[in-house]
């Protein structure tokens, strides 16, 4: 599982720097470093944070974290199967958390 990615994958699809979200969620901005390059593994109680400034579930982290050697060998057919359209339903998300947001900002 590599949440580090995930936490990326989300800053940067929101078009926010780390320092900004460092300053959104009180967590320095070496941290998220750290954590985006797997470094450091973040806290529920960080991913927590970073998911509330994005207001998105904290299972889409998990799902975009998600890594093909996560899988047992029994079960990476099935995965293979799966887990692409599942990643972009999860993207679709973070997508549509960014259109609320924007769309919150300019009222």
């Amino acid at each position: 599982m590599n949440i580090g990615i995930a936490i990326k994958t989300i800053r940067t699809h929101f078009g926010i720097s780390q320092e900004d979200l460092s300053l959104k969620t009180g967590i320095s901005q070496t941290s998220i470093s750290q954590i985006e390059n797997g470094l450091k593994n973040p806290s529920k109680r960080t991913i927590k944070k970073i998911c509330d400034v994005f207001q998105i579930p904290e299972a889409i982290v998990y799902i975009i974290g998600v890594d093909h050697s996560d899988v047992p060998e029994s079960r990476k057919k099935i995965f293979d199967q799966l887990f692409p359209q599942i990643k972009e339903l999860a993207i679709q998300i973070i997508g549509n958390r960014k259109s609320k947001l924007i769309q919150g900002n300019q009222n």
